[in-house]
């Protein structure tokens, strides 16, 4: 599997957990503000159990997310997407976006009673 694919599928693994961590608080908020309701957007609780073994999930990918991206330029052989100055750049930003909204996702809970 090249380089560029691994380092991609961590980020969109973290993000993917940090999205469920927060569907059983997140997603009946969205669907309400949206105007979509019903008794059906309180089965989305169902999650909440899951939630911090999503959230470890998460800060896992994140984790092996940043040590591919964060390594030294020197480790990738010329030619690999790791050596190219614009796709490491293009990697960190992705890299901490997803974990901006991976952690305001998990924080959401928190935060959701203020705008109910």
């Amino acid at each position: 599997m090249s380089e560029g694919k691994v380092e991609s599928g961590a980020l969109v693994t973290g993000g993917l957990a940090g999205i469920l961590a927060s569907a059983c608080c997140v997603g009946p908020l969205v669907l309400v503000s949206l105007g979509l309701g019903g008794a059906w957007v309180s089965t989305l609780t169902v999650l909440e159990p899951y939630r911090w073994v999503f959230f470890g999930i998460a800060v896992l990918a994140l984790i092996f997310a940043w040590r591919k991206i964060y390594r030294p330029v020197g480790q990738c052989e010329p030619g690999q997407v790791c050596a190219v100055p614009r796709a490491r750049r293009a990697y960190k930003i992705t890299l901490w976006v997803v974990a901006a909204l991976v952690l305001s996702a998990f924080a959401s809970p928190y935060f959701a009673p203020l705008f109910y």
